[in-house]
């Protein structure tokens, strides 16, 4: 068995991961933006990209996909508008994009550290980077013990120690799935 995942993470995958199940996965073809989180799924094709050979700010994944992931990428960009706008190129009508961010967490640069978005913010961003505004499905997880826990140092989940009960008013993290029109 693996190391357990980041406590600030565990609802966030489990209902991305319940979302993407929902698509039938065998039949997308898929790109992961910076990272290879979702190959694990039976994809009829899965692709990736990493940083800084690609850039997603600067041009578009090749090729063209049935779904984008970008996991906890977004707050590193310098321009999201813009490679969200690649996003959308690169997707096929009807595609879609999942995009997961921290909102309440400690400053990370890796290079940089830039935004933050609530699910409302999320929601309203792909909405006018072009998505279909009636496809979007945004959430957002936290509560104050894990914010404070997560203050100095990413802390592992321990089922016996820490709760997965959500208090909207600590939110740490966010995530959206969005669909391109057809």
């Amino acid at each position: 068995m693996g190391k357990p995942p980041d406590w600030l993470r565990v609802v966030m995958h489990r209902e991305c991961e319940e979302w993407v199940s929902q698509l039938r996965p065998e039949n997308l073809d898929a790109f992961e933006i910076s990272g290879h989180k979702w190959q694990r799924f039976p994809f009829r094709r899965f692709d990736h990209g990493s940083y800084p050979e690609h850039d997603i700010c600067q041009r578009p994944p090749k090729g063209q996909f049935d779904i984008i992931f970008a996991e906890q990428v977004w707050e590193h960009l310098k321009y999201p508008y813009r490679a969200a706008q690649h996003v959308m190129s690169a997707l096929r009508p009807g595609g879609y994009f999942l995009v997961t961010v921290p909102f309440m967490v400690r400053s990370h640069p890796h290079p940089l550290d830039c935004s933050r978005w609530s699910a409302d913010g999320l929601r309203y961003f792909l909405e006018e980077c072009g998505f279909d505004a009636e496809q979007i499905r945004a959430d957002q997880w936290g509560n104050r013990d894990c914010l404070e826990a997560n203050l100095d140092k990413w802390v592992r989940f321990d089922e016996d120690a820490h709760s997965l009960e959500n208090d909207p008013k600590f939110p740490l993290v966010s995530w959206a799935l969005a669909r391109k029109p057809l």
